[in-house]
Protein backbone atom coordinates (compact mmCIF):
# COMPACT_ATOMS: atom_id res chain seq x y z
CA UNK A 1 0.00 0.00 0.00
CA UNK A 2 2.83 2.41 0.83
CA UNK A 3 4.48 1.76 -2.52
CA UNK A 4 1.22 2.39 -4.34
CA UNK A 5 0.65 5.58 -2.37
CA UNK A 6 4.16 6.81 -3.18
CA UNK A 7 3.66 6.03 -6.87
CA UNK A 8 0.36 7.91 -6.85
CA UNK A 9 2.00 10.95 -5.25
CA UNK A 10 4.84 10.91 -7.77
CA UNK A 11 2.61 10.45 -10.84
CA UNK A 12 1.65 14.10 -11.32
CA UNK A 13 5.17 15.57 -10.76
CA UNK A 14 6.67 13.02 -13.14
CA UNK A 15 3.99 13.73 -15.75
CA UNK A 16 4.67 17.46 -15.45
CA UNK A 17 8.41 16.92 -15.92
CA UNK A 18 7.81 14.80 -19.02
CA UNK A 19 5.43 17.40 -20.46
CA UNK A 20 7.91 20.17 -19.63
CA UNK A 21 10.78 18.36 -21.40
CA UNK A 22 8.55 17.59 -24.39
CA UNK A 23 7.37 21.22 -24.67
CA UNK A 24 10.94 22.53 -24.69
CA UNK A 25 12.06 19.84 -27.13
CA UNK A 26 9.18 20.68 -29.49
CA UNK A 27 9.99 24.39 -29.38
CA UNK A 28 6.75 25.33 -27.60
CA UNK A 29 8.85 26.80 -24.80
CA UNK A 30 11.99 28.76 -25.64
CA UNK A 31 15.20 27.45 -24.05
CA UNK A 32 16.26 31.07 -23.53
CA UNK A 33 13.20 31.73 -21.39
CA UNK A 34 12.47 28.34 -19.86
CA UNK A 35 15.21 25.75 -19.49
CA UNK A 36 14.31 22.08 -19.88
CA UNK A 37 14.60 19.54 -17.02
CA UNK A 38 17.66 18.13 -18.82
CA UNK A 39 19.18 21.63 -18.83
CA UNK A 40 18.50 21.97 -15.11
CA UNK A 41 20.23 18.64 -14.43
CA UNK A 42 23.19 19.81 -16.50
CA UNK A 43 23.31 23.05 -14.51
CA UNK A 44 23.41 21.01 -11.29
CA UNK A 45 26.34 19.02 -12.66
CA UNK A 46 28.24 22.15 -13.64
CA UNK A 47 27.67 23.79 -10.25
CA UNK A 48 28.81 20.62 -8.54
CA UNK A 49 31.89 20.35 -10.73
CA UNK A 50 32.77 23.96 -9.94
CA UNK A 51 32.59 23.12 -6.23
CA UNK A 52 30.00 25.78 -5.37
CA UNK A 53 26.76 23.81 -5.19
CA UNK A 54 26.85 22.24 -1.74
CA UNK A 55 28.68 25.15 -0.15
CA UNK A 56 25.90 27.48 -1.32
CA UNK A 57 23.23 25.12 0.03
CA UNK A 58 25.03 24.96 3.39
CA UNK A 59 25.22 28.76 3.65
CA UNK A 60 21.51 29.15 2.86
CA UNK A 61 20.55 26.42 5.33
CA UNK A 62 22.62 28.10 8.03
CA UNK A 63 20.86 31.41 7.50
CA UNK A 64 17.43 29.80 7.38
CA UNK A 65 17.78 27.68 10.50
CA UNK A 66 19.49 30.36 12.58
CA UNK A 67 16.67 32.75 11.72
CA UNK A 68 14.09 30.01 12.39
CA UNK A 69 15.65 29.22 15.76
CA UNK A 70 15.74 32.86 16.91
CA UNK A 71 12.36 33.88 15.52
CA UNK A 72 10.64 30.61 16.38
CA UNK A 73 11.92 30.62 19.94
CA UNK A 74 10.73 34.20 20.41
CA UNK A 75 7.36 33.36 18.84
CA UNK A 76 6.92 30.29 21.03
CA UNK A 77 7.82 32.15 24.23
CA UNK A 78 5.58 35.11 23.37
CA UNK A 79 2.71 32.82 22.36
CA UNK A 80 2.93 30.96 25.66
CA UNK A 81 3.02 34.22 27.65
CA UNK A 82 0.09 35.77 25.77
CA UNK A 83 -1.86 32.51 25.88
CA UNK A 84 -1.46 32.14 29.62
CA UNK A 85 -1.70 35.76 30.75
CA UNK A 86 -4.59 38.04 29.85
CA UNK A 87 -2.47 41.04 30.75
CA UNK A 88 0.18 40.01 28.23
CA UNK A 89 -2.50 39.65 25.56
CA UNK A 90 -3.77 43.15 26.28
CA UNK A 91 -0.27 44.61 26.18
CA UNK A 92 1.19 42.75 23.21
CA UNK A 93 -1.30 41.13 20.86
CA UNK A 94 -2.60 44.23 19.07
CA UNK A 95 0.93 45.47 18.34
CA UNK A 96 2.07 42.05 17.12
CA UNK A 97 -0.94 41.75 14.82
CA UNK A 98 -0.23 45.18 13.39
CA UNK A 99 3.41 44.32 12.62
CA UNK A 100 2.34 40.95 11.19
CA UNK A 101 0.39 42.68 8.41
CA UNK A 102 3.47 44.45 7.10
CA UNK A 103 4.92 42.76 4.00
CA UNK A 104 8.51 41.60 4.21
CA UNK A 105 9.61 43.60 1.19
CA UNK A 106 8.44 46.82 2.83
CA UNK A 107 10.79 46.18 5.74
CA UNK A 108 13.89 45.48 3.66
CA UNK A 109 15.08 49.15 3.53
CA UNK A 110 14.76 49.46 7.31
CA UNK A 111 16.58 46.19 7.90
CA UNK A 112 19.43 47.38 5.70
CA UNK A 113 19.69 50.59 7.74
CA UNK A 114 19.43 48.81 11.09
CA UNK A 115 21.57 45.75 10.42
CA UNK A 116 23.64 46.64 7.35
CA UNK A 117 24.13 44.47 4.28
CA UNK A 118 25.84 41.60 6.10
CA UNK A 119 24.45 38.39 7.55
CA UNK A 120 22.56 40.15 10.33
CA UNK A 121 19.92 41.67 8.04
CA UNK A 122 19.31 38.34 6.31
CA UNK A 123 18.97 36.37 9.54
CA UNK A 124 16.76 39.08 11.05
CA UNK A 125 14.37 38.98 8.07
CA UNK A 126 14.10 35.20 8.34
CA UNK A 127 13.59 35.45 12.11
CA UNK A 128 10.78 37.96 11.68
CA UNK A 129 9.00 35.72 9.21
CA UNK A 130 9.41 32.72 11.54
CA UNK A 131 8.05 34.55 14.57
CA UNK A 132 4.41 35.05 13.63
CA UNK A 133 3.21 31.53 12.69
CA UNK A 134 4.57 30.03 15.91
CA UNK A 135 3.22 32.91 17.96
CA UNK A 136 -0.28 32.69 16.50
CA UNK A 137 -0.57 28.91 16.64
CA UNK A 138 0.85 28.68 20.16
CA UNK A 139 -1.48 31.41 21.41
CA UNK A 140 -4.57 29.87 19.82
CA UNK A 141 -3.62 26.32 20.85
CA UNK A 142 -3.30 27.33 24.50
CA UNK A 143 -6.57 29.25 24.47
CA UNK A 144 -8.25 26.29 22.74
CA UNK A 145 -7.52 23.79 25.53
CA UNK A 146 -10.68 22.20 26.95
CA UNK A 147 -11.71 24.16 30.08
CA UNK A 148 -12.73 20.87 31.68
CA UNK A 149 -9.06 19.88 31.76
CA UNK A 150 -8.25 23.09 33.62
CA UNK A 151 -11.02 22.36 36.10
CA UNK A 152 -9.68 18.83 36.54
CA UNK A 153 -6.25 20.26 37.30
CA UNK A 154 -7.77 22.51 39.96
CA UNK A 155 -9.58 19.56 41.50
CA UNK A 156 -6.28 17.64 41.56
CA UNK A 157 -4.69 20.73 43.17
CA UNK A 158 -1.91 20.95 40.63
CA UNK A 159 0.51 23.82 41.00
CA UNK A 160 0.81 26.46 38.28
CA UNK A 161 3.99 24.83 37.01
CA UNK A 162 2.39 21.37 37.00
CA UNK A 163 -0.65 22.75 35.18
CA UNK A 164 1.54 24.18 32.42
CA UNK A 165 3.79 21.11 32.17
CA UNK A 166 1.14 18.37 32.37
CA UNK A 167 -1.98 19.94 30.89
CA UNK A 168 -1.40 23.09 28.89
CA UNK A 169 1.78 22.31 26.93
CA UNK A 170 0.81 18.72 25.99
CA UNK A 171 -2.67 19.91 25.00
CA UNK A 172 -1.25 22.75 22.92
CA UNK A 173 1.51 20.64 21.31
CA UNK A 174 -0.43 19.76 18.10
CA UNK A 175 -1.04 23.45 17.42
CA UNK A 176 2.55 24.36 18.28
CA UNK A 177 3.91 21.80 15.82
CA UNK A 178 1.57 23.06 13.10
CA UNK A 179 2.96 26.52 13.83
CA UNK A 180 6.47 25.12 13.48
CA UNK A 181 5.62 23.79 10.02
CA UNK A 182 4.26 27.17 8.97
CA UNK A 183 7.27 28.94 10.47
CA UNK A 184 9.61 26.67 8.57
CA UNK A 185 7.87 27.45 5.29
CA UNK A 186 7.83 31.17 6.02
CA UNK A 187 11.51 31.08 7.02
CA UNK A 188 12.44 29.54 3.69
CA UNK A 189 10.35 32.07 1.77
CA UNK A 190 11.90 34.90 3.78
CA UNK A 191 15.33 33.55 2.93
CA UNK A 192 14.60 33.92 -0.78
CA UNK A 193 13.93 37.62 -0.20
CA UNK A 194 16.84 38.00 2.24
CA UNK A 195 19.36 36.54 -0.19
CA UNK A 196 18.63 39.30 -2.66
CA UNK A 197 20.19 41.78 -0.20
CA UNK A 198 23.73 41.97 -1.58
CA UNK A 199 24.49 38.35 -0.71
CA UNK A 200 27.99 37.12 -1.47
CA UNK A 201 27.17 33.45 -1.00
CA UNK A 202 24.22 31.09 -0.85
CA UNK A 203 21.58 29.94 -3.32
CA UNK A 204 20.30 33.48 -3.77
CA UNK A 205 23.78 34.66 -4.73
CA UNK A 206 23.95 31.95 -7.40
CA UNK A 207 20.55 33.10 -8.68
CA UNK A 208 21.61 36.73 -8.94
CA UNK A 209 24.86 35.79 -10.67
CA UNK A 210 22.96 33.64 -13.16
CA UNK A 211 20.54 36.50 -13.83
CA UNK A 212 23.42 38.80 -14.75
CA UNK A 213 24.63 36.29 -17.35
CA UNK A 214 21.13 35.22 -18.49
CA UNK A 215 21.77 31.62 -17.38
CA UNK A 216 18.18 30.42 -17.27
CA UNK A 217 19.10 26.83 -16.48
CA UNK A 218 21.09 27.89 -13.40
CA UNK A 219 18.26 30.12 -12.20
CA UNK A 220 15.80 27.26 -12.50
CA UNK A 221 18.26 24.90 -10.82
CA UNK A 222 18.42 27.31 -7.87
CA UNK A 223 14.62 27.46 -7.73
CA UNK A 224 14.54 23.66 -7.69
CA UNK A 225 17.03 23.72 -4.80
CA UNK A 226 14.79 26.05 -2.82
CA UNK A 227 11.81 23.77 -3.50
CA UNK A 228 13.62 20.51 -2.69
CA UNK A 229 15.15 21.74 0.56
CA UNK A 230 11.83 23.27 1.58
CA UNK A 231 9.86 20.08 1.06
CA UNK A 232 12.52 17.93 2.74
CA UNK A 233 12.44 20.20 5.79
CA UNK A 234 8.64 19.95 5.89
CA UNK A 235 8.83 16.14 5.71
CA UNK A 236 11.28 16.23 8.62
CA UNK A 237 8.91 18.31 10.76
CA UNK A 238 5.97 16.07 9.85
CA UNK A 239 7.98 13.04 10.97
CA UNK A 240 8.77 14.83 14.23
CA UNK A 241 5.09 15.64 14.62
CA UNK A 242 4.05 12.00 14.20
CA UNK A 243 6.72 10.85 16.63
CA UNK A 244 5.86 13.43 19.30
CA UNK A 245 2.09 13.02 19.00
CA UNK A 246 1.68 9.24 18.95
CA UNK A 247 -0.94 9.64 21.66
CA UNK A 248 -3.00 12.12 19.61
CA UNK A 249 -5.84 10.84 17.34
CA UNK A 250 -4.51 12.88 14.37
CA UNK A 251 -1.25 10.92 14.43
CA UNK A 252 -3.07 7.67 13.78
CA UNK A 253 -4.53 8.75 10.45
Amino acid sequence: MKGASLAARAAVPVALLVAWQAAVGAGLLSKDWFSSPAGVVQAFRELNDQGILWGSVAVSLGRAFLGLFLGGLAGLATGIAVGLLRGAETALDATIQMVRTLPHLALVPLFLIWFGIGEESKVALVALGSFFPLYLNTFKAIRGIDPKLIELAKVQKLSRFQLIREIILPGAMPGILVGLRYSLGTAWLSLIVAEQLNAQSGIGFLTMQARMFAQTSVIMACLCLYALVGILADVLVRSLEKSALKWHPSART
